[in-house]
């Protein structure tokens, strides 16, 4: 039996995910991190994009956060993520979409454009597609 960690995945609206884990990866805000059990504490900022967890059984399970907070503790993982929600139930059509909107948005250029909002939102647009790849292929972050 592999070791394991206790592991919660939880968004304003819900809780999207509680189980035992052997690892975990997500995009922190220094790059991408991989926590497994005896992992140092840690308290870290998490960037749009994909989680991977790995489930006691083998099973991996992708879940796409919009952003949020990563703490690690002995024995346990905690996401609070902004927006989280399961790789399968993502809409790749709308993703594509609000991708689309927002690269016309910064190709406009003009005055009234929120550059801010508009590059936050083609980032979070691809980290779900990016979210959708890796669920498809069940390749790694």
């Amino acid at each position: 039996m592999a070791f394991t960690m206790q592991c919660d995945i939880v968004s304003a609206e819900q809780e999207i995910f509680s189980g035992l884990v052997e690892t975990l990866v997500a995009a922190g805000s220094l790059g991408d991190l991989g926590i497994y059990p005896g992992h140092a504490p840690l308290l870290t900022t998490l960037q749009p994009g994909p989680v991977r967890v790995v489930k006691q059984n083998g099973e991996e399970e992708f879940i796409f956060v919009s952003g949020g907070f990563l703490e690690v503790q002995p024995h346990r993982i905690t996401v609070l993520a902004d927006t989280a929600v399961r790789a399968n139930d993502l809409d790749e059509a709308a993703a594509l979409e609000a991708k689309k909107h927002a690269q016309d948005l910064l190709d406009q250029q003009n005055s009234d454009l929120d550059l801010g909002r508009a590059t936050a939102e083609l980032a979070e647009a691809v980290a779900r597609l990016r979210t959708i790849q890796q669920y498809r292929h069940g390749t790694g972050i």
